[in-house]
C-alpha cells in the first residue's frame, strides 16, 4: 500500500505574523512549524505503515526552507519527502495550491492520500477536497478515526456536530484529518540523524502534470485580498463604578441591549 501525506509548513502564530505589501504572508520572516492537522494525518499514515507495511511519502509545497518539515516527517518514520517549490507558485490561494499539489501527485502511485482538515494560517478547509476533485477520487473529510482497511476499501469515522458518520470509500481516495485523529509520535535521535542525511526530492513548475499556467501562483488565484493586518488591539472599553445592585442592573441592561438575553 502506498500512502501520500500532504503537509504544510505554517507560521508559528504564537510569535506573531507578518505580511508582504501585496497582503500575502511573509513566511520567510516568521518561525515555522508543521501544521497540526497535517501532523495528525502523518501519524495516522505511520500507524497504517506499522500495521500494513505501507510506504509513506510526504509532499509539501512552499519555500526551499519547507524541507525542514519534510525532514521532521522523515525523522518520525516517513519513507520519502518531496518539496514542490518554484517562484511562479508563490502567492497561491487554495485553488492554485490544490492545482499545484494535484499536478505533483499525478507523478506518484497512491492508494490513499491524507491531508490535514485545514491549515492554521488560512483555516479554509478547502485544499484537501479540491485536490480530490482535481484527481477525480472520493474524499472523506473531517476524519476523527480510521476504522480499518479491507478489500480495497477504507472505513473512517467522520466528525459531525455532536456525533459522527461511519463512511466507507473505495481506494484510491483522500481523507482530511482532524488534529484529534491521532497523537503524533516523537522523532527518534536515530531518525533525526537519518532524516538530515536523506535526499529530498525537489520538483518545480516543469514537474507538474496536466496543470495550466493560468491556475498557478498569485496570477492564477481568483481570491483577492482587500486588506490584511496583524491582530487589532481592542480599546479600553467602557469603565463604570457602581455598587452591587447597580452593577447587576447595568450588566442586565447591556445584555438585553445586545440581544444576548
Amino acid at each position: 500500500m502506498k500512502i501520500v501525506v500532504c503537509i504544510k509548513q505554517v507560521p508559528d502564530t504564537k510569535g506573531g505574523v507578518q505580511f508582504n505589501p501585496d497582503g500575502t504572508l511573509n513566511r520567510a520572516a516568521m518561525l515555522s512549524i508543521m501544521n497540526p492537522d497535517d501532523k495528525a494525518g502523518l501519524e495516522a499514515a505511520l500507524e497504517l505503515k506499522d500495521q500494513y507495511g505501507a510506504e509513506v511519502t510526504v509532499v509539501t509545497m512552499g519555500l526551499p526552507k519547507a524541507d525542514e518539515v519534510l525532514r521532521e516527517a522523515l525523522a518520525m518514520g516517513a519513507d520519502h519527502g518531496i518539496l514542490v517549490t518554484d517562484r511562479v507558485l508563490g502567492g497561491a490561494d487554495t485553488w492554485a495550491t490544490s492545482q499545484t499539489i494535484a499536478g505533483a501527485l499525478r507523478n506518484l502511485e497512491y492508494d490513499l492520500i491524507i491531508t490535514g482538515r485545514q491549515a492554521i494560517d488560512g483555516d479554509t478547509a478547502q485544499v484537501g477536497p479540491q485536490i480530490s476533485e482535481h484527481l477525480g477520487i472520493p474524499v472523506i473529510s473531517y476524519a476523527q478515526k480510521i476504522v480499518g482497511i479491507e478489500d480495497g476499501y477504507i472505513t473512517v469515522e467522520r466528525q459531525f456536530d455532536d456525533r459522527y458518520h461511519v463512511l466507507k470509500a473505495k481506494m484510491p481516495c483522500l481523507i482530511t484529518a482532524l488534529a484529534e485523529l491521532d497523537t503524533p509520535r516523537y522523532m527518534t535521535p536515530g531518525g533525526i540523524f537519518d532524516a538530515y542525511d536523506a535526499d529530498i526530492t525537489v520538483w518545480g513548475r516543469n514537474d507538474l502534470k496536466d496543470v495550466d499556467d493560468s491556475n498557478l501562483g498569485l496570477k492564477g488565484s481568483p481570491t483577492q485580498i482587500a486588506k490584511a493586518s496583524d491582530k487589532v488591539r481592542k480599546g479600553a472599553g467602557e469603565k463604570v463604578t457602581l455598587d452591587t445592585a447597580e452593577s447587576v442592573d447595568y450588566i442586565m441592561d447591556k445584555l438585553k441591549e445586545k440581544h444576548v438575553i
